[in-house]
Formats: structure tokens, sequence, C-alpha cells
């Protein structure tokens, strides 16, 4: 049986099998968004906390490709210039990428922002240093397949996002991409994005709820999620971009990100690393993951929305896209 993603919504009588088609149904026809918005708004700071105790191809690229691009943040709604096709890069299995360029954010969500947690807070300024590529879409069932092997996905379809992934097995795939791509570099040239990254990116310069601005009704246009996915994930890039050219950054599926969950971001890195531990758990680490997905209402969609799960959950509305590293000449 698949497990539910009780992060954003449960409905007591009836359970998700692959093998209840009606059932299925049943979910489709009974589950409300305003089900999900009670259960992910009576959500509380201590809930959170005992969750965590309980669970507790080429050459590299280089900064002089897009060091002349930088941002420091713009008003809500507003966007910056878009990132044009011609910026696109394309690795040996077809995976297409972004520049992002550096600058600086404010990261979480005020206190007044429609549908904040209080797991969103405090707001506090982010400083991306270095410019990197973000996957233009999410890691696709056909991509994964070509560097693992299989189809691990609820929902198959090869243009379809990977689902039913833990992050331990993001990991896996990470460094085969990096075998199979075989760039010559020391280090690593691909990997998850952290927190901080991930959300600069969706954010694209902008401050408001979503890239676009606070209007939720918007949000049909830009993404799958709850109100319109009919409980299944899609094909990527059917809905609009954000304004770097990023593609269903939100909705259609959650993404695993680098970063440990911590209940606030008190103490959280300015410089837009990944918030790791240094010492090791006792317990299966929890992650955070970005983005919403199929599942979720509007509100865990939102740029500065963050939902977590130990790292080796497998959910059928969580998948992840990946960093390609620039590097320094």
């Amino acid at each position: 049986m698949k497990p539910l993603d009780l992060n954003i919504y449960f409905c007591g009588k009836y359970t998700y099998s692959k093998d209840s088609v009606s059932t299925f149904e049943n979910l489709t026809e009974d589950l409300t968004e305003d089900l999900t918005e009670d259960l992910t708004e009576d959500l509380t700071e201590d809930l959170t906390e005992d969750l965590t105790e309980d669970l507790t191809g080429g050459s590299a690229l280089t900064l002089n490709n897009i060091s002349n691009i930088s941002i420091k943040g713009s008003t809500a709604g507003s966007t910056n210039s878009p990132i044009t096709a011609n910026n696109l890069i394309r690795n040996s299995i077809g995976m297409e990428f972004v520049p992002i360029p550096a600058g600086e954010f404010d990261m979480g969500s005020p206190s007044l922002e429609k549908r904040r947690k209080l797991w969103e807070s405090p707001v506090h300024r982010v400083s991306i240093k270095k410019p990197f590529y973000l996957g233009r879409y999410p890691v696709t069932q056909e991509q994964w397949s070509k560097v693992m092997g299989n189809f691990p996905s609820y929902f198959r379809d090869e243009k379809y996002p990977v689902e039913t992934v833990s992050w331990e097995e993001t990991q896996a795939f990470i460094r085969k991409l990096n075998a199979v791509e075989n760039t010559g570099e020391k280090s690593s040239v691909y990997r998850l994005p952290t927190e901080a990254e991930w959300e600069y990116a969706a954010r694209a310069g902008t401050t408001g709820s979503y890239f676009f601005g606070d209007c939720e009704s918007k949000l049909t246009e830009y993404a799958w999620f709850l109100k319109n996915s009919g409980l299944e994930t899609h094909p990527v890039g059917l809905k609009k971009p954000n304004p770097w050219g990023l593609y269903d950054i939100y909705g259609n599926v959650g993404e695993w990100v680098q970063d440990e969950y911590h209940i606030s971001y008190k103490g959280a890195p300015s410089d837009g690393r990944a918030w790791e531990s240094s010492l090791p758990s006792v317990s299966v680490p929890v992650r955070i993951r970005k983005g919403g997905g199929w599942n979720g209402n509007a509100g865990c969609c939102r740029s500065a929305e963050r939902l977590f799960a130990a790292q080796n959950r497998k959910l059928n509305s969580l998948g992840f896209r990946v960093v390609r590293v620039v590097r320094e000449v």
C-alpha cells in the first residue's frame, strides 16, 4: 500500500491503495480543499516538535557564464527580466538547466501572510553568493530510468515527474548522475538544492506569497494542485513557468532539498548553505520538502511553505529537481 501524505491531508474513512481504483475515485469526489486547509492550519509548533523527536555532458560550467546576472530582491508580485531559452544547458540524458543568478532575499514568511506556518519564521536575510544552474523541470521518470534503471513511481509515464523516491534514493541518483556525466571534476557537479537556494529560485526576485503575487486564483495557471490535479501528477512543463524559467516549481510533486528540518529558522545559515547536523543521528533524520504537490492546497504551494518527512519516506506526491554547480575559473 502506498503511504498517504499526512503532511497534506487525511480522510479517515478512506484508505488509498494501488489496488483500489474505486476508493481512489471516492477520494477524488470527497476530498476537498477546505479539509486540507483546516488540517494544515490546525498544525501547531508543538506538534511539529513532537514529530521531529519521534522521527528523531560536457566540461564544467564557469562563473563567467552568468556572473553578469545579479539581483537583490524586489517588490511583491514584481518580476525581473526572464531568463531566455538561449541560457539553457542540457546534459547527456536530456536534463535541462537554467541559470540562477547570485543575489539576496528575505527567506520565510511574514506574520501577515495568508496560510503561513509557524515554522516559516523568523524571516531572515540570505545571501546567495554564487550563481548556479537549477533543473528547468523536476526530474522525470524517463531521466530517472536512464540513470537508475527502474521505474519507482506510482503514477507511470516517462514525462511525469518521478515520485515515490526517498531522500536517500535521490542521493543515490545524484551519485550515479555524476558518474554518468563524468565531467572530470574533483568534486560533484550535481547535487540537491539547499532549502535557501530552492526558495530563492522559486521567488525569482519577488516577495509575495507566490512569484506572481498574492492572488491564489492565479495558481491554476502555474501549478497542478488539489484544486485542478484530479489527484494525480501530470507531464512536466504544461503550466506557465516562473520568471526565471522554472516549470512546476509549485505543485505537481513536492521536492526534496538537502536540508534537515528545524522547528524554526533561528540559527539558520545566512549564506544559502544546507542546514545539516554535524553529528550522527540516533534516528532517521527529517528533511525539508518544498513546493506542495498534486494533493496540496494553495497554501502548500507558496514560496515560503516548508513541509518535512523522514529521509527514508517514499510518497507519491514527492520528487526532486537537481542543481548543476557553476565552477570558478
